[in-house]
């Protein structure tokens, strides 16, 4: 008897914990006071206070109005927020899609109640129920920024824009007569793979790649095929914005996949640089704002939330990162990012982007990210 009762305690109490993390993972029904502190996890460039350029911070008006102190620690790979995230501590990371479907697949992220944040009217319908962050009907997060993966190159020796991504990945001698071996980059992410695939879906139409991120077994070869001819062409695989700045500036670097942040850095130091997206289209990324399964700040991190989708955040955010807008209204809304900003960096460009997602097996289909993890980092080391 004695021992059924200790069984039957201890099942109740099993039902009673099962039932309270179920609760604990209910989104908020309503935005009480802040907590005084937020934690998050950002890409460099996101979450600017005002240290690098004064006029550059969309986070002093917020602590003022919340009384929620914001903390950032900066990631430079998707990796690498998973990672932070599955340690913990962190309220808010700015996810690209190559991260959130794994932060939702390994509960470390909440669905969040959409009703609680009154500026989500101003999201763009593009973004609504983005694969990436919108997983069997639920919303896991905020739309932050999205952009395209674009080719940058130097205006010197491509007088003229290139149209194809061949130019890093064959083999080839440039418009200056000279080769593009040790001149070119690679990106330093398993996602790539994506961006070899995008290139090969034009180049080898045989091979019937329909979506970059869902390969076949033979697709798959043949897209790391391209990839480990490439290493033998690459300069470096980049990962830190700040390297590849100088590395075009300093090295010799002549084109590679990067994102607006550079291309405007770039110029804004008066580098012979321009970006393009070639006739194949580019990759991309559209990032959440996401909020942790334990979030500790959760009234401070909805109000974070919802600041951040006001058109003028918006705009700075685009304006300084060389990003766009996850709200239309941005394109007007900031002085710093001005009339031309929002053409300028690929406003219009959307249908032509293939956003970044975590490549899932979908019943053992296609190749899923474990093996892009593994081969990757063997393509990098020459392998």
């Amino acid at each position: 008897m004695h021992q059924h009762k200790t069984a039957l305690l201890s099942a109740l109490t099993t039902a009673l914990l099962a039932s309270a993390s179920l609760q604990a993972a209910e989104p908020l029904k309503a935005v009480g006071a802040g907590e005084g502190q937020l934690d998050i996890v950002a890409w460099p460039g996101y979450i600017e206070r005002g240290e690098s350029d004064k006029n550059y911070d969309w986070v002093t008006g917020f602590e003022k109005e919340t009384g929620c102190k914001v903390n950032v620690k900066t990631a430079a790979t998707s990796d690498e927020m998973v990672s932070l995230m599955a340690k913990g501590g962190y309220d808010l990371v700015t996810a690209s899609g190559d991260a959130s479907l794994r932060l939702v697949a390994g509960k470390r992220v909440q669905p969040i109640n959409t009703a609680l944040i009154p500026n989500w009217k101003n999201l763009d319908p593009r973004l609504k129920d983005g694969p990436w962050y919108v997983v069997n009907g639920q919303t896991y997060g905020t739309p932050y920024q999205w952009g395209p993966n674009v080719l940058l190159y130097n205006t010197n020796t491509f007088k003229t824009a290139p149209t194809s991504w061949g130019v890093v990945f064959d083999a080839q001698n440039l418009p200056d007569g000279k080769p593009n071996k040790g001149r070119v980059q690679a990106y330093d992410g398993p996602i790539y793979i994506a961006d070899a695939a995008l290139y090969l879906k034009s180049a080898k139409p045989a091979l019937g790649i329909q979506n970059p991120y869902e390969l076949t077994e033979t697709q798959y070869k043949a897209v790391l095929d391209l990839l480990r001819a490439q290493h033998a062409l690459v300069h470096r695989y980049w990962h830190d914005a700040t390297v590849q700045m100088s590395d075009v500036k300093n090295e010799g670097v002549v084109a590679s996949s990067s994102w607006g942040y550079m291309v405007n850095g770039l110029k804004a130091d008066n580098q012979p640089v321009a970006s393009t997206i070639p006739k194949e289209g580019a990759t991309g990324w559209a990032d959440t704002t996401m909020l942790h399964a334990e979030a500790a700040h959760p009234n401070c991190a909805y109000k974070w939330m919802d600041w951040s989708l006001q058109p003028k955040v918006q705009g700075d955010v685009a304006a300084w990162f060389g990003s766009l807008p996850a709200v239309p209204a941005a394109c007007q809304g900031s002085e710093l990012l001005g009339a031309e900003g929002c053409k300028t960096n690929g406003f219009d460009q959307f249908d032509k982007i293939a956003f970044w997602k975590t490549p899932q097996a979908e019943g053992g289909k296609f190749v899923p990210y474990s093996r892009w993890t593994q081969d990757y980092i063997a393509i990098m080391g020459g392998r």
